[in-house]
């Protein structure tokens, strides 16, 4: 007989909170200049113990978009599937779930910048590590989650989209952090996706947003602050 190895969702333990990670991050933490359509929330961290200190040393932050900033019921706001706005998931759950695990099911209706900006710090004596390298891989994690209809080739016999290649990486193209051009790099050869990149010091900063959002966004980056 064994013994159920789920644990039930009360008992599962909380993610930390984007304070959190920007709090007990080694460094600072970027993230998209504050705008009114966007919301930010944790998309992944990892930490290391440092000495005896546990520090994030990588973590992603996504967002979800409100098309209405000032009205988050209007349902202009819904995500659209096939054309059609997406339904609000006004379903109860069948048992009661933490407030943090409802405040995600309840971000899945709308609009979400998954993995959007992601901050790394660079391991020490690793030739193979470069600004380079870190934006590849975050533009071709975006690609491999998109839907695979979305990637496959047309009916007239086109070949399925393939991920990025280093070829098509830009130099020299300036991004703006906290008001000022840091001189960065950019994957502009995706049709659905554009990638930027900073080398800042012993960190880098990559960010992945899907094309159809980016008239939409201020694509400008700022360093975070924890709130008190």
């Amino acid at each position: 007989m064994h013994a159920d190895e789920y644990l039930p969702p009360e008992e599962l333990p909380e993610p930390p909170t984007l304070d959190v990670v920007t709090r007990f991050f080694r460094g600072p933490l970027f993230t998209l200049t504050p705008q009114p359509s966007l919301e930010e929330w944790v998309s992944s961290a990892s930490a290391r113990d440092r000495g005896g200190e546990i520090l994030f040393d990588e973590a992603s932050i996504g967002y979800t978009f409100w098309r209405n900033p000032n009205d988050h019921d209007d349902p202009a706001n819904l995500e659209e599937l096939g054309g059609e706005p997406r339904p609000s998931l006004d379903v109860s759950p069948t048992h009661p779930v933490p407030e943090w695990m409802a405040e995600i099911a309840a971000r899945i209706p709308y609009p979400q910048l998954w993995d959007a900006v992601r901050t790394s710090v660079a391991e020490e004596h690793s030739p193979w590590q470069s600004i380079e390298f870190a934006l590849l891989e975050h533009v071709n994690r975006i690609l491999r989650s998109r839907a695979h209809a979305e990637r496959a080739g047309g009916s007239g016999g086109e070949e399925p989209l393939g991920p990025a290649m280093d070829l098509g990486i830009e130099h020299d193209v300036p991004l703006l952090l906290d008001g000022r051009p840091v001189p960065g790099i950019r994957i502009d050869t995706d049709p659905h996706v554009l990638g930027i990149g900073a080398h800042l010091g012993d960190r880098f900063l990559t960010a992945v947003v899907d094309r159809d959002r980016l008239p939409l966004l201020d694509f400008t980056f700022v360093t975070r602050r924890a709130r008190a």
